[in-house]
This record gives structure tokens, sequence and C-alpha cells, in this order.
């Protein structure tokens, strides 16, 4: 039997807490937890000590000198540097969304996980949602799709974690050591914006892009493809608008916070002449909660419809994500959110932003730069 991957885990915060160690402790022969590492001493000596963790950190560099076969970076903030160190040392990646601040960035890490002989997975779990892999199966069955629909309410996260065992740190982080990151964060930000200095323009780009946004382009590009256009966006610290084209498809997307509103909703529906798709997805933070696909049918021109709603699997997406990193190693292939998919994702991000700012549509926008494309960088 294979000996289990050794993991180092940077950042022990919600995610953490809530969805990955717990997975990686179930999945025990396929990892073994041998590092943490977090800003907040006493959260990385508490989340140890649950996990039965020897090793811990509250520097990630330093992280990297522990005998490591892979690090997952679960902060909140920028990615880029630690993964690509990571790989320069031969360390398999996993990266929680965004990728990264930039498509720029993402490309430099994409180089270095193969300079470095390394596997780069992007954690954009909704992919390996049950439910929405049925939903990709039966996308060709929508014969002339008319429409995409894309909703997402967003509500606060309070109520969906409040009955997990959270440690929580006992004071937030030095106001220098939050300034670094953003200074950090600054420059990446202002080559993604063709250096827009708009505040409102630099914060929906950083949290409502980067940090929403990017799951539903992922869903959106792994059901259908990538799009042919963006040709319309207004956005919001509260309320973003997108509308894309997948060839003769038109997708319209919503994303409304509703601060106060403890009821979050997520639908990704299609539409044909005589058939319907609707995804209906739970809050990401509920383990094990199931999403919902309503298939509807009906003959054009009449009153004859018939609907089904189907329950596929309890399985949770995040542990179905680590599953696939692990084959991923083991194997030597590329996992199905690679590196390269979740450029894709930053590269969506900049056209929308783009468009945003400027009016003007923006055509293939997830079209790869020439160098990455020339090297066989397609694969998805």
């Amino acid at each position: 039997m294979e000996t289990p991957k050794r993991v180092g885990i940077i950042g022990c915060g919600l995610i953490a807490q809530v969805m990955h160690l717990p997975y990686l402790a179930e999945l025990s022969d396929r990892f073994e937890i041998a590092a943490l590492c977090d800003v907040s001493d006493d959260v990385v000596r508490a989340c140890a000590e649950r996990y039965g963790v020897e090793r811990t950190f509250t520097r990630w560099e330093d992280l990297l000198e522990a005998p490591l076969d892979a690090v997952m970076v679960l902060i909140s903030g920028n990615h880029a540097p630690m993964a690509i160190a990571a790989a320069q040392k031969g360390i398999h990646v996993f990266v929680e969304k965004p990728m990264a601040i930039s498509a720029a960035q993402c490309t430099e890490m994409i180089e270095a996980a193969e300079a470095g002989g390394v596997r780069l997975m992007v954690g954009t779990m909704k992919r390996y949602d049950p439910a929405y892999e049925r939903f990709v199966k039966l996308v060709p069955e929508v014969s002339d799709l008319r429409l995409v629909r894309v909703e997402t309410l967003e509500s606060p996260l309070e109520p969906y974690v409040a009955h997990y065992p959270l440690v929580r740190p006992a004071s937030p982080p030095p106001a220098d050591l939050v300034a670094r990151w953003q200074a950090e964060e600054k420059p990446h930000i202002d080559g993604a914006l063709d250096g827009d200095s708009d505040e409102t323009n630099r914060s929906v780009y950083r949290n409502v892009l980067l940090d929403n946004l990017v799951h539903e382009f992922n869903m959106l590009r792994g059901a259908l493809g990538e799009p042919t256009a963006v040709t319309y966006a207004s956005l919001t610290p509260r309320c973003a608008a997108v509308h894309l084209r997948f060839g003769d498809a038109e997708c319209h997307l919503s994303w409304v916070d509703l601060p106060g509103i403890a009821r979050y909703k997520q639908e990704v529906a299609l539409y044909g002449p005589d058939q319907r798709l609707v995804l209906t997805l739970p809050s990401p933070f509920l383990r094990s909660a199931p999403t919902r696909l309503t298939r509807e049918g009906g003959e054009p021109g009449t009153t004859h419809s018939w609907e089904v709603q189907e329950v596929v699997a309890y399985d949770e997406a995040f542990k179905r994500e680590l599953i696939e990193f692990h084959e991923a190693i083991v194997s030597g292939r590329e996992p199905r959110t690679s590196g390269v998919d979740g450029l894709r994702d930053l590269l969506l991000c900049e056209a929308v932003a783009r468009v945003h700012r400027t009016g003007a549509p923006v055509t293939n926008p997830t079209e790869l730069p020439a160098a990455l494309a020339a090297r066989g960088g397609g694969s998805r």
C-alpha cells in the first residue's frame, strides 16, 4: 500500500477548519497532515492539538523547510509567492480559489510547477459536486440552448458555520502585517486593472470577482467550455450583473450580497425549447448538504410538460477534490481544475473588470497567452 502523502497546510482559518482538515483526517490512507502554519500562534497550536500534528509554524517560509510531499495554500490572500516557492522545492501544490491576484501571477505559478515537475491544482470545489458532474453530462441533451442563467444571493457566513467547533484567533493580525499584505497585492491588482486607481473598481475586482464570482465562472466554463465574449458588466460592492456569450447562447449572471439575510441561494440554469436544467447549490459551508438537480421538459408549443428532481449523492465536493489532488500526484496527470484552468478563470475576471470599466465587449476572454499555448498549455 502506498505511503500517505505528507501535506503541509498554510492557513488554518475558516475553510481549513470547516472542510480541509476534517477531510484530510478522514483520508488518512492518502494524506498525512505533517505540518501546519498560521499567523495566529494560538490557532495553529489548537489545530495541531486537535489533529495530532507535531510541526507548527507562523511563517510559511519555515513550513516549506519541513519534509513535505504537498502543500495546501488556504489563506485568503495572495497565494502566488507560497505556491511558486513550494514548486521550486519540488512540492506539489493545492491553492484555494482564487488561484492568484492576476493572470500574470497564474502564469508564473504554472511555469514554476512545470519547472519543478509537480502538480498544481486550484480548489474550485464545485466542479467536484456529484450533482454538478451529472449536470455536465446532461448539458448535451439541451438541444438548441437559448439561455444560461446564473443567480447567486450571498448571505452572512456565521449562521452556516456557528455549529462547527472553530478555533478563532484571540486578536486580529497586527495592523502593520495587514498593511504589508495589502501593499504586496497592490501591484498585481494594478496590473490586472491596467493601472486603474479607482478604489471601487479595485474593491469589486478583489472582493466580488476574485473572492466570489470566480466560482460561477469556473462552473460555467466546466459545463459549457470557454465563453466567446463578455458583452456587458456592471459591478458594485453589493451587486454584479454580467452578460456572457457561449456560442449562440446568451448567459445572464446576477450576484447580490444580502447582508443580514441568512438565506444563501445559488442556481445555474440552462434553457432550451424542449428541456431545462436547473442546478440549485446549498451554502458551501454545510458539509455533505446535497445539491439539487431539476430536469424539466415538454413538447414545444403545447402545455404538456414534466419535471424530475434528483439528489445525486451526499458526497462532499471538498472531500472529492482532495481525492482528485491525491490521484493527480500519484498518477502524474494534471488535475481537472489545473493551473491552466485557474488561469482561464483569472483571465475571465480581468476581462469582466475591463468591460465594466470601458463598456466595450471583449471576445474570447479566456484565450491563453501565446507563449503558454505554444507549450501545450491549453489542456484543461
